[in-house]
């Protein structure tokens, strides 16, 4: 099979842990061993997120008062770079020598009048108090909110439109390569009023990227794994339950948390639509069972008749 794989933040850093390097390739090296599993006999793409590390480096950026910090879009470049180093290196060491691996630099097109610039909603970087986020807002011009307990950076989040390096990353999988591509959503570019391609401020969602990415790659499958084994309703409370099976028309009747699940849900449904193939939300350590067919996740496709719950998966 064909199949792309979406690596949640959590796959590169968890909620709370401290942004080093070691952490990051530790959690690299717990994904990249999962991953390794489903290697043989498909051809893989992995897509992943970026908004710690991006925003790590703004503020990084933001520390040299010299200049003017970097923008978002070459932040954005430079995390596709770092986190495909590593995920290469973890992953070609579990892998034989001969298997070939690339990282892409990816362009993604967005709309300039996109609403989403005049409401930010993308989380990046660490997590704040209220007093320090409010202070850090004050003084750099910040847009906060909520994220859990704490408070995050926010920036605007527009829709992918079109992927520019497509066609290298289909030239690539037939050369039997593992691509890892559309890192953080992609680097977020618009064509200016002359028509040239240029960068903006912003960080596309990397689940509905990675959507657009496997609908136009032809993919058999679209994994999106997180840190949570299945799409749950009424999560935390005594009622919740998993959803072990869906088509998109029944997961449009419940709503979902727009900071965290929303967004994968969408991107699910949206390629389950419009490509007519599954995807399925799911638990990093059951990549393998997912690929397989098995009892896992939340496998979503226009071909379920009737919503499935799995048992066990309650409060």
């Amino acid at each position: 099979m064909r199949i792309v794989i979406a690596l949640g933040g959590n796959a590169l850093l968890r909620r709370g842990e401290a942004m080093t390097a070691e952490a990051q390739r530790g959690n690299v090296r717990a994904a990249c061993e999962q991953i390794a599993r489903v290697v043989e006999g498909n051809e893989l793409v992995i897509a992943h997120g970026n908004g710690p590390q991006v925003g790590l480096l703004a503020l990084q950026s933001a520390a040299y008062t010299d200049v003017s910090p970097y923008p978002l879009d070459v932040l954005g470049a430079q995390t596709e770079g770092m986190i495909g180093y590593v995920i290469e290196q973890e992953l070609g060491n579990l892998l034989p020598f001969e298997q070939p691996f690339a990282t892409l630099l990816t362009q993604v097109e967005v709309d300039a009048a996109d609403p989403a610039f005049q409401s930010p909603t993308k989380p990046i970087g660490p997590v704040y108090s209220r007093e320090e986020a409010e202070r850090l807002a004050s003084e750099k011009g910040w847009s906060i909110r909520p994220d859990g307990d704490k408070f995050r950076r926010v920036v605007p989040s527009p829709e992918p439109k079109h992927i520019f390096e497509i066609r290298p990353v289909k030239w690539l999988l037939e050369q039997g390569t593992i691509v890892i591509c559309a890192g953080g959503g992609g680097i977020p570019t618009v064509h200016d009023e002359s028509g040239r391609l240029v960068g903006v401020e912003a960080v596309i969602d990397k689940d509905l990227c990675s959507a657009l990415l496997a609908q136009q790659l032809d993919a058999d499958l679209l994994v999106i794994a997180t840190d949570v084994d299945a799409v749950y309703l009424d999560w935390g409370q005594p009622t919740q339950r998993a959803i072990a099976t869906a088509s998109p028309d029944m997961m449009d009747e419940f709503e979902f948390a727009a900071g965290s699940m929303g967004p994968k849900v969408e991107a699910a449904c949206r390629f389950a639509r419009h490509a007519g193939k599954t995807a399925v939300i799911g638990s990093l350590e059951d990549i393998g069972a997912i690929v397989a067919g098995e009892d896992a996740g939340t496998r979503i496709s226009t071909s379920i008749r009737e919503i499935g719950y799995r048992q066990g998966n309650t409060a």
